[in-house]
């Protein structure tokens, strides 16, 4: 279906087509009989011209096209503008003397050379790829080629068969005009062929080379009326021209803007040298083969000749062209993979996203112009714990999985990387200290959302250190704030942002130097034991002790456990600092029993890590120290707290293979955690131990008293012993009593004290004395 088909037609279209007819017909008709008034033809070219001039007008004002298309019909209208008075010097050249005449004045040519010259200034304006020398020198050749072609058919078929010496309208200057305006219709021709149009539509650019070649190709007419001073070629040329500018005007602005086109293959073979020759040979025997002779035989071997050098090259250049099709995919190939190689290079293996080294580079550009951004670093809590438990794939696939959620939720602007194992760094340009807490309290919001990670239920808890840049900052000082920054958020509890503050750099080199220290506190002999006595209710019977771990530091004195237990559990020292507490505790437990008999506490606790209940092996190493040390499990009760046996199935594994074994459970600062009721009926629990948190409010109506109230009981269903935590008052003592609580732990009883003053107790005690003066001692 043509296009003007799909719109209504318009006045200003209908009136073109309808000159366009009478025009053509006036002049056929002309060709056999002499019209008595010849000027009525000639007077609707200035309109028709006016009538295309609107047509590129409205084209170039819509608002539909880009610039460059819009800018190549205006300059195509004024072109169209400068033929309305070309025209109209035409009518005067031919009317405005004595007689009829088909000569052209300076002033016509010049009009219509101006109107080419446009035509020729919007053609080369169009958009077009960016070509080599050789592109161009290839160009020229063809176009220089087609020129001179176009121009010897012109000459030899119509042009050398007027008489100019017996013709004195047609005169050689009007000629060349009439092969100028060939040979640029024919430059168009190649410029459609060789050269893209931008966003201008490729039908209508064919329309407007079609109409240009068949107003030159008029020329041809020229023999037909040498004689008829009444016609002219330029009643056929510019009726032509102006329908077909007009054609594909409304084609182009009903259309819109075109794609914009792949480059062709410069390589690509072309016709058009092969074709001139043939054609220019074709006229040379035309001429040459009726006078016979000597010459006859020369242009036909000729003619032969340059056949056979045609056909050779011909066949050389689809073999090289063969050849440089597969240079080409060995090239794609190779791209292909460096392309891969670069991208390996600059990208985890794992998740896709960015690597170190690409972050660092980027870090790196961004400091060098100056951009302020932020960076955040991102690491998950316990992720060592999640691969224990459930293998490095099931790990591998989460951290798959919070890559995929950083993307979907940062920005477009935004860069993410992976550092290196849970590690993940935040590039953020262009945020303020607002702006930032915003778009990472969304993105915690959605990291840390449960994931179903092969077959299992996971909740993600990520820490997360941010800082901004500074102008004489480095890539590794702001990889090193964050750090410190994370490393703060993580001792706050985790599954938090945290600011980097100058005061972190102070903390994190005391602790650092600490951290060194307890390195060497084991076998510098700076660690040791104190135990706090379990009393019975109401009486103050000693039931049991819990071991505690004290550091006394050569310059800082006593550092409490406080500071340094969460420093071990950081730097991994948890692992072997428990083992030192057990094995002090085993072996003293054990020496009392030797020396003191039935006089020795009945149970003695060891609070144990969750680093250590996933660390291999921990149960058969627990009953090889038993049976070393020759104690019976029965004495030695593990204290671990709920976060310890919920982070992981192994913790709870390694628990019930210790209670197999024969040690009692206890369950320390129970109510803090999560899900503890639960946890009741998985854990093989003996003691549950009430944190202190509930205790403080017992003697007070408060929901703590309720609490406290509520969990006698439910270990009484479950056949466990209760044990309250900081017991500091006598209410307390005596409240809990009246609950139903029989043991207790708490400084109203006792302080932690050294073995020597343990035991002390030992023996000398008779049940109903207070526990609380012999401590004052």
């Amino acid at each position: 279906m043509h296009f003007w088909s799909r719109r209504p037609l318009d006045l200003p279209f209908v009136a073109s087509l309808g000159l366009f007819v009478f025009m053509l017909a006036w002049f056929v008709i002309g060709l056999a009989h002499v019209w008595p008034h010849p000027i009525i033809g000639w007077l609707p070219l200035p309109v028709l011209s006016a009538l295309t001039t609107y047509q590129c007008w409205l084209t170039a004002r819509s608002p539909a096209l880009d610039d460059t298309t819009r800018r190549f019909w205006g300059q195509l209208g004024i072109a169209c503008g400068l033929l309305i008075f070309g025209s109209i010097s035409n009518i005067v050249d031919a009317f405005a003397g004595p007689v009829i005449s088909q000569a052209l004045s300076i002033r016509t040519q010049l009009i219509f050379g101006a109107a080419l010259l446009v035509v020729m200034v919007a053609l080369l304006r169009l958009p077009t790829w960016q070509r080599t020398s050789g592109d161009w020198l290839r160009f020229g050749l063809d176009t220089g080629i087609v020129a001179l072609t176009g121009t010897v058919l012109l000459w030899y078929f119509s042009f050398s068969r007027i008489d100019f010496a017996t013709s004195a309208d047609v005169t050689p200057r009007s000629v060349m005009v009439i092969m100028m305006v060939a040979v640029v219709s024919l430059i168009t021709f190649v410029k459609v062929a060789f050269a893209g149009a931008g966003r201008l539509d490729r039908g209508a650019l064919h329309i407007l080379s079609a109409g240009v070649g068949l107003s030159a190709s008029t020329g041809v007419l020229a023999p037909l009326i040498a004689d008829k001073p009444h016609l002219a070629a330029s009643l056929v040329a510019f009726p032509m021209s102006q329908l077909t500018a007009t054609l594909a005007a409304r084609r182009q602005r009903h259309n819109g803007p075109a794609r914009e086109t792949a480059r062709p293959d410069p390589r690509r073979f072309s016709l058009v040298p092969y074709l001139s020759v043939a054609l220019l040979y074709g006229v040379l025997l035309k001429v040459e083969l009726p006078r016979g002779g000597a010459e006859t035989m020369l242009a036909c071997s000729v003619t032969g000749l340059t056949l056979l050098v045609v056909l050779r090259q011909i066949t050389t250049l689809r073999d090289n062209s063969r050849l440089l099709d597969t240079v080409d995919t060995n090239l794609e190939q190779l791209r292909a993979y460096q392309k891969q190689l670069d991208h390996q290079v600059t990208h985890d293996a794992l998740t896709g996203i960015n690597n170190r080294s690409a972050w660092a580079d980027e870090i790196s550009r961004r400091l060098a112009g100056g951009e302020p951004f932020v960076v955040a670093l991102l690491d998950l809590d316990d992720f060592k714990v999640i691969n224990d438990r459930y293998g490095h794939h099931t790990g591998d696939v989460l951290l798959q999985t919070i890559s995929k959620r950083l993307r979907e939720r940062l920005r477009p602007e935004d860069t993410v990387a992976r550092l290196g194992g849970d590690e993940f760094t935040l590039l953020l340009p262009g945020l303020d200290d607002e702006g930032t807490e915003e778009l990472l309290r969304a993105l915690l919001a959605e990291v840390q959302c449960p994931a179903m990670v092969e077959g299992h239920d996971l909740t993600p808890r990520i820490s997360v250190g941010v800082t901004a840049s500074r102008p004489e900052d480095t890539a590794g000082e702001v990889l090193r704030r964050a750090d410190v920054a994370m490393y703060a958020a993580k001792r706050g509890g985790g599954g938090r942002w945290t600011w980097f503050d100058t005061v972190m750099d102070q903390l994190a080199d005391s602790d650092a130097r600490l951290g060194a220290d307890l390195r060497q506190a084991i076998v510098r002999d700076q660690l040791f034991l104190v135990y706090q006595p379990i009393v019975e209710l109401p009486n103050g019977r000693i039931a049991g002790l819990e071991a505690l771990v004290r550091w006394r530091h050569p310059e800082h004195g006593l550092i409490p456990p406080g500071i340094f237990i969460p420093l071990a559990e950081r730097s991994g020292q948890i692992v072997e600092l428990g083992r030192w507490i057990v094995e002090q505790a085993v072996h003293q437990t054990a020496r009392w029993v030797r020396e003191y008999g039935d006089e020795a506490p009945e149970k003695v606790s060891v609070n144990v890590s969750a680093r250590q209940l996933n660390e291999p092996g921990f149960p058969a190493e627990m009953a090889a120290l038993l049976s070393a040390a020759g104690l019976d499990p029965e004495r030695l009760v593990v204290e671990v707290t709920e976060t310890a046996v919920l982070g992981t199935g192994i913790a709870l594994d390694a628990v019930r293979a210790l209670h197999d074994l024969g040690l009692p459970i206890a369950l320390d600062d129970f109510g803090t955690g999560q899900s503890s009721l639960s946890l009741l009926v998985d854990c093989p629990v003996t003691w549950l131990k009430v944190d202190k948190s509930f205790v403080d409010g017992v003697t007070t109506d408060s929901p703590q008293a309720v609490i406290v109230d509520g969990l006698i009981g439910i270990t009484r269903g479950l056949r466990m012993q209760a044990v309250a935590e900081g017991v500091e008052t006598a209410e307390q003592a005596e409240w809990l009593y009246q609950a139903g609580y029989r043991f207790a732990q708490g400084y109203h009883f006792a302080r932690p004290m050294p073995h020597s003053d343990v035991e002390l107790l030992f023996g000398g005690i008779r049940p109903d004395s207070s526990l609380l003066e012999i401590a004052r001692r």
